[in-house]
């Protein structure tokens, strides 16, 4: 559980960044930086999924609640902190993060 909760916050905080990153001023100027980051981002919001279906089977009920709940509420913290000249950044190290320590969790 030590890295479960951590990827999942990362994924999930990743994926909605870019979700909510709409305008051409949050988005990359490069096209294929732009490019990387929905992938990215998609991979994170899959893997987010997959992590929720793995800890359904490996981990306590309670667990998997609070680490389900905690990514939501970043989320939520992160969208009252309003859309930031960052976020596209932010969110592509948060993906990459949440990617690695998810795959540690399963693999581990």
């Amino acid at each position: 559980m030590e890295t479960y909760l951590p990827a999942l916050i990362l994924l999930s905080g990743g994926a909605f960044i870019h979700s909510r990153s709409n305008v051409p001023e949050l988005r990359p100027a490069s096209e294929a930086a732009d490019t990387a980051w929905k992938l990215l981002a998609k991979l994170a919001f899959f893997l987010w999924i997959g992590l929720l279906v793995w800890g359904l089977y490996n981990l306590p009920l309670p667990s998997l609640g609070i680490a389900f709940i905690l990514s939501l509420a970043f989320n939520v913290l992160l969208a009252m902190r309003g859309p930031k000249s960052i976020w596209p950044g932010l969110s592509m190290v948060m993906c990459v993060l949440g990617v690695a320590l998810g795959v540690y969790t399963v693999l581990v």
